[in-house]
């Protein structure tokens, strides 16, 4: 799917076109080989740089090329998933391409709320041709995002951990799992998109005006807070796995014991009951009270092995 946005220089709205006009915002999500040939040959870039960002294993980094002045700048961003009741924290690349000073291409395999939040003008300051401000605007949102999805699994954790007290649940254990795991996809991706925010700090690779700078920092310090609330939440749900891990082995040598004492119990009026089913001369063999009195004793003996194991804390 191709979208083009350019901003009025006179009215400062935004609006969708139709040609690639210069000064424009070019959005691909998902864009097909045809889409993509007529994106680089209407204004004159490689293939490459947008097919590198529709790779789901690409890493957050800065590409540029001398040649054609065009850079390349990837990050991740984070996605929720959903497989059923399973919500699942994941995150996906998105390409920034800054195409010399004509045209702003952004790349992403599926529609984002990062790149929603710019689709439907709910930005303070945005303009298509403002490219530098335009990058830095989509770091700083999407490490406000970060900070959101990370609020929302601590939250999700709560509600699980209250479902497990409950009820030791392989469901819930398997959610609890996969919470550890989108954390460890979020703090990855932090951390990679960090560097390239350090790098994008020096001015190397776009023009950073004061208020530019400004931003930039604020959205340093918004990712290195999402690091750091990420570590806090890997580490709290680390050990409560650990701790229902413990909790869950703990129940179980509590039930085989429970179990074994039962065997025990059964045991002795069933032993009693084979003495005197062999067909050998016994007491009582003979006489009418017989079975009462080998009830008795059955009844006594079972007593006083359930005394003396509950006595061991074996009950």
């Amino acid at each position: 799917m191709i979208k083009i946005y350019n901003t009025d220089l006179k009215s400062g709205k935004t609006e969708e076109i139709n040609d690639f006009r210069k000064g424009a915002w070019i959005n691909l999500v998902n864009p097909s080989n045809d889409e993509i040939k007529k994106v680089c040959e209407s204004i004159n870039i490689q293939e490459d740089f947008i097919r590198y960002s529709l790779d789901l294993e690409e890493k957050a980094r800065i590409d540029q090329e001398d040649d054609d002045g065009t850079t390349l700048f990837v990050v991740d961003i984070p996605i929720v998933e959903k497989d059923g009741d399973t919500v699942l924290y994941t995150t996906m690349p998105i390409g920034m391409i800054v195409v010399r000073d004509d045209f702003f291409i952004t790349v992403s395999l599926r529609k984002n709320k990062v790149i929603e939040n710019f689709e439907k003008g709910k930005t303070k300051g945005f303009a298509t041709y403002k490219k530098s401000r335009f990058i830095l605007q989509i770091l700083y949102f999407n490490s406000a995002l970060f900070l959101t999805y990370l609020k929302q699994i601590s939250k999700d954790t709560e509600i699980t951990e209250a479902k497990l007290k409950d009820s030791m649940k392989n469901k819930e254990l398997l959610k609890m799992l996969s919470l550890e795991k989108s954390l460890v996809y979020f703090s990855t991706s932090l951390k990679s998109n960090e560097v390239v925010m350090e790098k994008t700090m020096k001015g190397k690779f776009i023009k950073l005006y004061e208020e530019d700078e400004d931003l930039l920092e604020d959205a340093i310090i918004e990712n290195k807070q999402a690091i750091e609330m990420g570590k806090i939440y890997s580490d709290i749900l680390s050990g409560t796995m650990d701790a229902y891990a413990s909790l869950i082995s703990n129940n179980l040598n509590v039930v085989m014991k429970f179990l074994a004492s039962i065997t025990l119990v059964i045991a002795v009026p069933t032993m009693i009951s084979s003495f005197w089913g062999m067909n050998l001369k016994l007491p009582f063999e003979g006489s009418s009270i017989g079975f009462p009195v080998i009830i008795t004793v059955s009844v006594v003996l079972t007593l006083l092995v359930s005394w003396w194991l509950k006595k061991r804390d074996m009950f």
